[in-house]
């Protein structure tokens, strides 16, 4: 009796698989975490976000695993000086909250978003960048947003994360 290797990959004209190595799948407890600092002053909100959850995620690491949290601590300062770019985006952005009573859909502009809470615009544009479910909010819990230049964080020792730089 022939042995057959490969998944009969001969018998149909291939060749048959030759040092193939399984996909390597990195656990939680083996990242690194750092914290990161990043300042938002003059940064373009979606910009901005988008290397957020790039951070959050761990997507800049080598071990990165989409299905696990191997991402990065991530503190943002200076959120009131956040910029948006485009006509007069400022005032036509549109932030909606329900309260769960009908009639109740409140909606407040990007304007009154930067005056009462500046720290909502940033979180609200990085949740919308990652995906979806329990590692969501795992990874959300992770982003820590400050209006002004001052934050609790002194004792992790942030590092300093310049946002827009080619790495």
């Amino acid at each position: 009796m022939a042995e057959e290797t490969s998944n009969g990959a001969e018998k149909r004209g291939m060749e048959p698989l030759v040092n193939v190595r399984p996909t390597k799948h990195f656990k939680p407890e083996d990242a690194e975490r750092k914290w990161l600092l990043v300042d938002a002053e003059g940064q373009t909100v979606g910009r901005l976000a988008t290397q957020i959850a790039t951070l959050l995620r761990g997507k800049h690491k080598a071990n990165y695993t989409p299905h696990t949290d191997s991402g990065d601590f991530v503190v943002v300062i200076n959120a009131e000086k956040v910029v948006f770019r485009g006509n007069n985006k400022v005032s036509k952005k549109k932030y909606y909250k329900h309260t769960g009573y009908m009639g109740h859909l409140k909606e407040r502009t990007g304007v009154e978003m930067l005056e009462r809470a500046p720290h909502k615009v940033i979180e609200l544009a990085v949740k919308g960048m990652i995906p979806r479910g329990a590692l969501a909010n795992q990874l959300m819990k992770k982003l820590k947003v400050y209006a002004g230049p001052e934050h609790p964080h002194k004792a992790q020792k942030p590092e300093a994360y310049a946002v827009g730089a080619k790495a």
